[in-house]
């Protein structure tokens, strides 16, 4: 009964069209976390940029990306290798860095035994504190 109403043509044509929308706002997203995100350009250009690409989302989104889209990736590297900085010096501040190796261990196990930190972050930090 359905397929007399809504051909198969017209459900792939809907699933291409939903799809696109998915792929267009995850786009949105990613480039108003860009724009917040990038120290390089003050707050009266972010402004400028914000209303281009709520005014005009499909030209404001594609003229981002043409314009500023080379450098995204760098920053979100930079953000990525400064979050695990933080990350990295938060665990030798609470696991402390002095004391014997043993006790580090056991510092670790507790923040893992606590949800402090995950299981990889254990291995890893292990794994830096053994070598």
């Amino acid at each position: 009964m359905v397929a007399y109403t809504y051909p198969l043509l017209d459900i792939f044509w809907t699933m291409l069209w939903f799809f696109a929308f998915f792929v267009w706002i995850w786009l949105l997203i990613v480039v108003f976390t860009d724009i917040f995100r990038s120290h390089d350009i003050g707050g009266f250009a972010k402004a400028l940029w914000v209303i281009f690409v709520i005014v005009f989302p499909f030209l404001g989104i594609l003229l981002y990306l043409i314009v500023r889209g080379g450098k995204m990736h760098e920053r979100a590297a930079s953000a990525a290798r400064r979050q695990q900085e933080e990350f990295d010096t938060y665990v030798k501040q609470v696991a402390g860095s002095g004391g014997s190796t043993a006790d580090q261990l056991a510092k670790l196990a507790s923040l893992r035994d606590q949800g402090v930190i995950s299981a990889q972050e254990f291995e890893a930090q292990k794994a830096k504190i053994l070598s």
